[in-house]
C-alpha cells in the first residue's frame, strides 16, 4: 500500500511540477518540425521561428492560426487519403500551443529545447548535374496585380537525358508565387520570348504553347519539399531543349526583381519507367455536365471523368483552380466497383496549392475511371470574388477567369506495384541519420497522446507500455514494418489510473524510452 501510495504521490508530484507545457520540451519540437522550414531567413515565411525568442514574440498569433489549422498550409483532407510531406498538427498539438500561450508562454530549460533542424541552402538535393540561371534581372512593376511570366531557359544538351528532379531557386521570395515548368524543342517559346519587348512573355495561367501544357514537370510552390522521382523513375528532357519556366509574380505595391535559378538532376543510369501526366480538362469527353460556364449569382458542381485506357499505376495529383474555387474531391473506381479515394480539398485556397504525392503506387487496370468534382462560388457570399457585382466566368488563364485544372502524375503499370511504398530512403537518411525518439506530447495528458519518433531505415517496429516499476501494460505496436522518416503513434489511455509509465520504442538493436504522466 505505502509503495503504490509513493508511486500516486509522484505523479501528482511530476503533474504539479509539468502541469503547464514549455517551449524547450513540449512546443518547440511543434514548431521546429511544422513551421521553421518556411519561417527562417531567406524563406518564404514572413517571420523567424529559430529560437524561443522569435517564437514567443509571436505566441497569441501562433496560437490563433493553429487553432483554425490556417497553419501549417497543408489543404487536403487526412481523414480522406495520405501524401508524402504531409505537415499537419494532431488535436493535442493544437491543445499543447494553447495551453502554453495560456500559461504565459514559459520557456522552461533551454538545454531540454529541440534541436534546430539543419535546412540545406542552395539545394535541398545536393550539387545538381547541370544549373541554368535566369539571363537577366526581370522587374515585377508594383501596381498590385498578379503576373505571369514564362522564361526560357536553354539547356544545350548535346543528348537526350532522363530528368529525376527539378528545382527551383527563388531569387526574390517575396514575389514569387509558384511555378511551372515544361520544355520545347520546336523553338516556339524562344520566338515568342524574342517578340515580346520585355526579358520573357506573358502567359497567363500556362505557357502559351499547347505542347508544354500537356508536357509538365513537377512545379514549384513555397515551402514544398523537392524529391527525386521514385528509384528507377524518370522524365525525358530532349537535347537541345528550352526549359519553360513560367513564374506568378504576386501583387506588390513596389517595383521588384527576381532572378532566379533551376537546379536539374539527372539519372546516374538509364531509367526503367517515365513519368506521365494526364491533364483533366473541362472538355468534351472529359466534363459530363459542361460547358465550363459559371453564371452570376450561381455556385456550379463540375464533374469530369477520365476514363484510363491502359493498366497504370498513380503517382502524384495536382488540382488547380482560381479564386471561385471551394473545394475538389478526386477519387478512382475500379471496373469491379472498388472506390479508391485520391484526394479531398474541403476548403481552396488559391495561395497554397501544389502538387500532392501519393504515400504509395496506386495501380488502375483499364478501364478504371477517375472521377473528379469542383465547386465554384460566383456569388457575393465569396469573399474572394473578383467581380463586385458577380459576372459570368468563363475558362480562362487570366486570375479573374477560372479553371478546371487537374494533372494526374503516373508510371505504367508493372508487377508487384500493389506493394510499393513511395519513400526516397537515400534522401530521408540525410534527414534522420539515427534512430530518435521524441519527447511524447502532451505531457501530462488525461487521454490522447502522440508518441513519435524517427527512422533511418525502414524497420519493424515494437511500442509497448510499461508501469514506473516494469510491468507491461499495453503493446502498441508488435513488429509493424514503418518506413524511414518520422512517425507517431497515437495513443489514448484514459483507460488507466493516474500515475507515471514508462513507453518504449524499439528498432533492431535501438530502444528508446520516454516517461508520461497520466492525470
Amino acid at each position: 500500500m505505502k509503495k503504490i501510495s509513493f508511486l500516486l504521490c509522484l505523479g501528482i508530484c511530476a503533474l504539479h511540477l509539468n502541469a503547464q507545457p514549455t517551449f524547450s520540451e513540449h512546443i518547440s519540437p511543434i514548431i521546429y518540425e511544422h513551421c521553421t522550414s518556411c519561417h527562417r531567413p531567406g524563406e518564404v515565411g514572413p517571420m523567424p521561428f529559430t529560437s524561443y525568442t522569435e517564437v514567443a514574440a509571436y505566441a497569441g498569433m501562433i496560437e490563433y492560426v493553429t487553432s483554425i489549422r490556417y497553419m501549417p498550409p497543408w489543404k487536403p483532407d487526412a481523414s480522406y487519403s495520405h501524401f508524402l510531406d504531409e505537415n499537419l498538427l494532431t488535436d493535442s498539438e493544437i491543445a499543447s500551443i494553447k495551453d502554453w500561450v495560456q500559461a504565459g508562454a514559459p520557456q522552461g530549460n533551454p538545454a531540454l529545447e529541440y534541436p534546430l533542424p539543419t535546412f540545406p541552402s542552395g539545394s535541398q538535393l545536393g550539387t545538381p548535374d547541370l544549373q541554368i540561371a535566369f539571363e537577366q534581372s526581370y522587374t515585377h512593376v508594383g501596381n498590385n496585380t498578379d503576373e505571369y511570366r514564362v522564361f526560357v531557359l536553354p539547356t544545350n544538351l548535346m543528348e537526350d537525358k532522363d530528368l529525376v528532379a527539378l528545382e527551383l531557386r527563388p531569387g526574390n521570395r517575396a514575389i514569387v508565387h509558384h511555378a511551372l515548368f515544361s520544355w520545347d524543342t520546336t523553338g516556339t517559346a524562344q520566338s515568342m520570348d524574342n517578340d515580346d519587348p520585355g526579358y520573357g512573355y506573358a502567359a497567363f495561367g500556362g505557357f502559351g504553347i499547347p505542347s508544354a501544357g500537356l508536357n509538365q514537370y513537377p512545379g514549384y510552390v513555397p515551402g514544398q519539399r523537392v524529391r527525386e522521382f521514385p528509384q528507377g523513375m524518370g522524365q525525358k528532357l530532349f537535347a537541345g531543349a528550352d526549359i519553360l519556366v513560367q513564374m506568378h509574380y504576386a501583387p506588390t505595391g513596389v517595383d521588384e526583381t527576381d532572378s532566379s535559378v533551376v537546379n536539374l538532376f539527372f539519372a546516374e543510369a538509364p531509367v526503367s519507367r517515365y513519368i506521365y501526366n494526364n491533364i483533366m480538362l473541362p472538355t468534351p469527353g472529359t466534363l459530363t455536365n459542361g460547358p465550363f460556364i459559371i453564371p452570376a449569382n450561381s455556385v456550379k458542381t463540375f464533374h469530369g471523368v477520365w476514363n484510363i485506357p491502359s493498366h497504370i499505376s498513380l503517382l502524384a495529383v495536382t488540382p488547380h483552380m482560381h479564386l471561385l474555387g471551394q473545394n475538389w474531391e478526386v477519387l478512382a473506381i475500379r471496373p469491379n466497383g472498388d472506390t479508391i479515394p485520391l484526394i479531398r480539398i474541403n476548403e481552396w485556397d488559391f495561395n497554397w496549392q501544389g502538387t500532392y504525392r501519393l504515400d504509395r503506387l496506386i495501380p488502375l487496370e483499364a478501364g478504371s475511371q477517375i472521377h473528379a468534382y469542383a465547386t465554384y462560388d460566383n456569388t457575393v457570399n465569396n469573399p474572394l470574388n473578383p467581380n463586385n457585382p458577380p459576372l459570368l466566368v468563363k475558362w480562362g488563364e487570366k486570375t479573374s477567369d477560372e479553371m478546371y485544372y487537374l494533372p494526374i502524375t503516373y508510371v505504367n503499370y508493372q508487377q508487384g506495384d500493389e506493394n510499393v511504398v513511395l519513400t526516397d530512403a537515400e534522401d530521408l537518411a540525410d534527414l534522420f541519420p539515427q534512430h530518435k525518439m521524441y519527447p511524447i506530447s502532451p505531457n501530462p495528458a488525461s487521454s490522447e497522446v502522440q508518441i513519435g519518433f524517427a527512422l533511418e531505415q525502414g524497420e519493424q517496429v515494437w511500442c509497448r507500455v510499461m508501469t514506473i516499476e516494469g510491468k507491461e501494460v499495453a503493446k502498441l505496436s508488435e513488429g509493424k514494418l514503418y518506413p524511414p522518416g518520422h512517425q507517431r503513434i497515437s495513443w489514448d489511455f484514459a483507460w488507466l489510473p493516474a500515475g507515471v509509465y514508462m513507453v518504449e520504442v524499439r528498432a533492431g538493436m535501438w530502444r528508446g524510452v520516454e516517461k508520461v504522466v497520466k492525470f
